[in-house]
């Protein structure tokens, strides 16, 4: 009798102990994520091109024109964290599936705004809605695939919905301005979100940790909140204002204070919004730290790479987004590869791999001129492409893979806000260091065309030498030993 007893009880134990099985709905789950995604840096880059056509449409100043972009930029990267907080506490389907209706509501007023303070105003919601939805989707990722080599799968199925959104932007930006009607450029969204709100509503599984306490550090969301609107504010309107005009320096000074204040709160509050002991994780901290380096850089070189294709070359929108397409193709595949790569070679020496591929390919875009053609420029960016794709995933990889499950959401957060805040610090310093060497091939008596290719240059050959630096710190940094997460974290 005993011995039936044990028998019985030993077989409870196995299988109370069983990997749980994995999700059914786990798939469909990833195309949600990954169109929800798509939509939201479609949005990023789409509008650019059909700029031209808005301000004549409405009517708008140039300082109008202007915060059409700068208002949905302003809204997502100053609210990332607060979503991914929020998402941890609430649940991850919680806050995407309201981040969703909120930022397919705001693209319908978006595309039938009959005035610039309108369509304004509708960006601005629609970087609200984005802010909610980006950090759980993530996230939601993290929950849904259990096992690590799935994940990293779907990881990198992910990062290939943003290369295409990335590819796709600027050639539907100007086939829709060119031919239909520029309201279609954020009207495009409405039935992706209403599609992608229908299959969420029945595959998306909700996750939040037991331990994801619901106490929200307030002050914190809020210090957190002013510290990014006002290094966003400042980044966006630091080269036309002048670096040392009153407004730009009050709105560091904000931002300066506003981050001091956060600090000291994270330090001492019970419930921080951002668990500042994640940052003593090797892994996490490496992994921010190459996302800030690839994003300045990369995203950098493709904003003013697309001014280059048509200020000197002369291309039309159109043309010039197409040679964006092979890039996103070369990303889209390395990201797809990257999980056996990362598996052949170990994920330190597949970002410093990709990171090795960045940095060429920005030297390769460097031997160009006025006259290059398109077979010619094509080679430099899909070696970028590639860097990007084979970094991306493993990278990815190292923040979520070394977060506790019960901070995924803000860590997510985190790694996007630092893409989204190094991308415009990247266009903001780049920029200044192409105007700089511009105006100074200018005064030597070169042609227009020819100094902007010299500052184009300078501001790659920045770029470049930053990525190298990312080299050596992921490879320091992403290797693998003894990495703990914090006892107290766990």
């Amino acid at each position: 009798m005993t011995s039936s007893a044990e028998s019985k009880s030993d077989q409870t134990e196995d299988t109370s102990t069983l990997p749980k099985p994995p999700d059914p709905l786990r798939w469909w789950a990833l195309l949600v994520v990954s169109l929800a995604t798509f939509m939201t840096y479609l949005d990023t880059n789409i509008i650019n091109v059909a700029i031209p056509t808005i301000q004549h449409s409405l009517h708008l100043t140039e300082s109008g024109l202007e915060w059409i972009v700068s208002s949905y930029l302003l809204t997502l990267a100053g609210l990332l964290l607060a979503g991914g907080r929020l998402a941890d506490a609430y649940g991850r389907r919680l806050l995407f599936m309201i981040g969703l209706v909120i930022f397919t509501l705001a693209s319908l007023s978006s595309g039938l705004a009959g005035s610039g303070d309108i369509l304004i105003t509708s960006r601005a919601v629609q970087g609200v809605g984005a802010a909610l939805l980006t950090p759980p989707a993530l996230a939601i990722l993290t929950a849904t695939f259990t096992d690590a080599k799935e994940r990293a799968s779907a990881i990198s199925i992910w990062v290939g919905s943003i290369a295409v959104a990335l590819a796709v932007g600027p050639v539907t930006g100007g086939l829709i301005s060119q031919h239909i009607h520029w309201g279609w450029i954020f009207l495009i969204n409405v039935p992706i979100g209403a599609i992608t709100m229908a299959v969420a509503v029945r595959t998306v599984r909700e996750s939040r940790a037991a331990d994801a306490s619901r106490n929200l550090d307030v002050a914190g969301l809020v210090t957190s909140a002013l510290t990014l609107f006002g290094v966003t504010y400042a980044l966006i309107e630091g080269n036309d204002a002048g670096w040392s005009s009153p407004r730009i320096i009050a709105a560091f000074a904000v931002a300066a204070v506003a981050a001091v204040l956060f600090l000291v709160i994270e330090n001492r509050v019970p419930n921080p919004m951002v668990d500042l002991r994640l940052f003593r994780i090797r892994h996490f901290t490496g992994g921010i730290s190459t996302t800030i380096i690839w994003a300045f850089g990369s995203l950098a070189i493709y904003f003013f790479t697309s001014q280059y294709l048509q200020v000197v070359i002369g291309w039309s929108p159109s043309k010039s987004g197409l040679l964006f397409l092979p890039m996103a193709f070369a990303l889209a595949v390395c990201a797809g590869v990257a999980p056996k790569v990362e598996g052949w070679i170990g994920g330190y020496r597949a970002v410093a791999l990709g990171m090795v591929l960045v940095t060429i390919g920005m030297i390769m875009l460097m031997l160009h001129g006025q006259h290059a053609s398109f077979a010619a420029l094509a080679p430099s960016l899909v070696v970028l492409g590639a860097g990007m794709g084979v970094a991306n995933v493993p990278m990815t990889n190292a923040v979520i893979d070394n977060t506790p499950e019960a901070q995924t959401g803000i860590a997510s957060a985190v790694l996007n806000d630092a893409r989204e805040m190094a991308g415009l610090l990247g266009i903001a310093v780049v920029g200044a260091v192409l105007r700089s060497s511009q105006s100074s091939a200018l005064r030597t008596g070169s042609s227009p065309a020819q100094a902007f290719v010299d500052g184009y240059h300078n501001g790659i050959l920045l770029s470049a030498i930053l990525c190298g630096v990312g080299v050596v710190i992921s490879y320091v940094l992403l290797r693998p030993g003894k990495n703990p997460v914090p006892a107290e974290l766990t």
